[in-house]
């Protein structure tokens, strides 16, 4: 079961993790990429740069950024060949140690993801809308500890939201947590940056404290609205938010628990509909800007076999 982070010790942590810079095919350097983020108020960064052989493979360092009050995560956007309608996966791994080998001759995505979350990284399926992922693909990334469910840098092409793909997984019975992020390039055609990110629970923003809340899920996603508490008590659940005109409760069933208003900042809804499945929660703010929870399970995951 993803605990929700809200009762968790700590604070909220703001972040990004999935950047580029120009060690791959970003505009900006590391440094200008950092102050970028640092002015926009965020306390981490995740610089993720393609991990691809023209580019030399670059894990990039980004350990002279920290700052008192701003933080990094070492990681990369990791390929290789191939889902079935592209080219080459695309996984992020956020936590990866300096010198983690480039792939392998013939070495598939899984089995690439698989050694990352052995070296210790947050695995990620990027922008699986953008690559068109299909569910058989998705399955058997099977290191993978969340969905990017939102793209901002994907949306300007109009795949950018990848709920329906996580959706999918988790009535299957994958235990995921979700996460937004901008993609950020800097490049002159695209959407500005710093335009989605996570909220990470943590007691401090120690990048081995916040690279261990992510891969709890403790943590929420957001481009605009703050989601202050989320809880179920019997089977009603409750959600405390900054101003909203609409908060959406989905699930593991068809259909949703819609509540409209000019500013709602609480309401309460019951989740019998969705059974022993699992429900979730979208918060969307006056200008357009949404906030999403990660899964919420009904019940207990199943116990291993002795």
């Amino acid at each position: 079961m993803i605990d929700l982070p809200f009762g968790q010790p700590g604070r909220f942590w703001r972040g990004n993790l999935h950047t580029h810079s120009d060690r791959s095919d970003g505009a900006l350097s590391p440094e200008e990429t950092g102050r970028r983020y640092q002015e926009a108020d965020y306390d981490f960064l995740a610089i993720t740069d393609h991990f691809r052989a023209k580019y030399g493979f670059p894990l990039t360092d980004t350990r002279p950024l920290r700052i008192p009050g701003f933080t990094t995560l070492l990681g990369a956007e990791l390929h290789a060949p191939r889902p079935e309608f592209s080219s080459e996966w695309h996984i992020l791994a956020v936590g990866l140690p300096l010198g983690f080998p480039p792939p392998e001759p013939g070495e598939s995505g899984p089995d690439l993801a698989r050694r990352a979350r052995a070296a210790g990284a947050f695995v990620g399926m990027a922008h699986p809308a953008a690559g068109l992922l299909t569910e058989a693909d998705a399955e058997s990334l099977d290191a993978a500890h969340a969905v990017e469910i939102y793209n901002a840098l994907s949306a300007r092409e109009d795949r950018g939201d990848s709920w329906h793909l996580m959706d999918i997984l988790l009535n299957r019975g994958r235990r995921l947590s979700a996460y937004a992020a901008d993609d950020a390039h800097f490049q002159p055609q695209d959407p500005p940056g710093c335009a989605a990110w996570v909220q990470v629970r943590a007691e401090s923003l120690a990048p081995e404290a916040i690279l261990a809340a992510l891969k709890a899920g403790h943590y929420y996603s957001s481009t605009g609205p703050e989601l202050h508490d989320v809880q179920i008590n019997d089977g009603v659940l409750t959600v405390r938010c900054s101003p909203a005109r609409k908060v959406l409760v989905t699930g593991s069933t068809p259909g949703a628990r819609v509540i409209e208003g000019k500013a709602l900042v609480e309401c309460s809804v019951p989740v019998a509909m969705f059974g022993r499945g699992f429900c979730r929660v979208t918060v969307e703010d006056a200008s357009g800007g949404r906030a999403w929870s990660n899964p919420i399970h009904l019940a207990p995951a199943p116990q291993p076999e002795p």
